[in-house]
């Protein structure tokens, strides 16, 4: 008889996260937060120390025909960054291994670097190391990225409480739509390579996708204003994913409102121009690397100015679920994941 076996396409990237954390025993009483958050929360005395790692994979995060190297470089440590200001904490150090192929000369590598060494200086972090090897599925980028937190200050996914209010940075679905005119600017090279790219009017977008900024500016000017967020995640994977997250790990459900959601109009107009919706896009793009959090309504006055900072909706009682309520006032279900490594 065939053994049962199961796909990892079925289970999807967080099912399977699920599923291998459930035999892992968490041993050190300074092992504050394991699995489960944007990063490990580890007690070092007198603050936390933080802990996350994110791998980039040619051909799956990343294609080299339309992505210049520096800007990769800086997009793999802002992304490791992006996931300490989730946890409310700042970032300190990064180690970068790499697995390279034959292909790359050290003038490209160094390309790479150039882009690595700009990130770290503008999110003020230091690398201390890393790793090299040979790779023969293309470039492979792991970073590492070690930050710190004050105690009682972390943020977590699970500390939402109902009738807090919703916030998101900055503008969502740009990065998704920005990597849709890479893709058809591809397309049309390989059918002529006479072809230039036709990028002007997309610089924004383009931008969004190749070169994403950490939101670590937000994490200062909420410390300033005094303002502790509740719960916390950066926008990986789509809005609704993060959104179902909170939700999830708090114990609650939400709603969020179509005409709070901030949408540059690049991003519409071009969402609109390729037939995608651009409100789907703005729920299930991914890679914008803002941050979604919530908050007590005591603080509304001290953000509702704020230019970067937008109130999209509140958290509710876990039965109510967790909705869309459109312009036309219909209650939409929100369901989606997110954008899904594993299928």
């Amino acid at each position: 008889m065939a053994e049962d076996r199961t796909e990892l396409s079925e289970l999807g990237e967080f099912g399977l996260i699920e599923r291998l954390s459930q035999g892992i025993v968490v041993q050190n009483d300074t092992s504050k937060m394991g699995i489960g958050d944007d990063a490990a929360v580890i007690d070092s005395g007198d603050h936390l120390t933080l802990l996350s790692t994110d791998m980039l994979l040619e051909g799956v995060h990343f294609d080299l025909s339309y992505v210049p190297l520096p800007h990769l470089g800086y997009k793999s440590i802002a992304v490791n960054v992006s996931d300490i200001a989730a946890m409310n904490g700042t970032p300190k150090q990064v180690t970068v291994s790499v697995g390279l192929s034959n292909r790359f000369s050290l003038e490209a590598i160094e390309a790479l670097y150039q882009g690595i060494n700009a990130a770290a200086k503008d999110f003020k972090v230091d690398v201390v190391g890393g790793d090299t090897t040979s790779s023969n599925s293309g470039l492979v980028i792991s970073v590492s990225v070690l930050g710190t937190a004050e105690k009682e200050k972390e943020v977590y996914r699970n500390g939402a409480k109902a009738n807090d209010i919703i916030c998101a940075t900055g503008d969502l679905g740009a990065a998704f739509v920005g990597l849709q005119v890479l893709e058809r600017e591809k397309q049309t090279f390989l059918a002529n390579p006479e072809m230039q790219p036709q990028l002007d009017k997309y610089q924004y977008i383009v931008q969004r996708q190749l070169k994403p900024i950490a939101r670590m500016d937000i994490i200062h000017e909420l410390a300033s204003l005094d303002v502790q967020p509740t719960s916390m995640i950066d926008i990986s994977d789509g809005l609704a994913s993060e959104l179902l997250h909170l939700t999830g790990q708090s114990s609650l459900g939400a709603t969020i409102y179509e005409d709070k959601l901030p949408i540059d109009k690049q991003t519409y107009d071009t969402a609109v121009e390729f037939g995608l919706d651009p409100i789907t896009c703005v729920l299930n793009g991914g890679e914008d690397y803002e941050l979604l959090f919530t908050i007590d309504q005591e603080h509304h006055a001290k953000l509702e100015k704020h230019p970067d900072i937008h109130f999209i909706g509140h958290m509710q009682s876990a039965d109510k679920g967790v909705n869309l309520l459109t312009k036309q006032e219909n209650v939409v279900a929100i369901t989606a994941q997110g954008w899904n490594h594993l299928k």
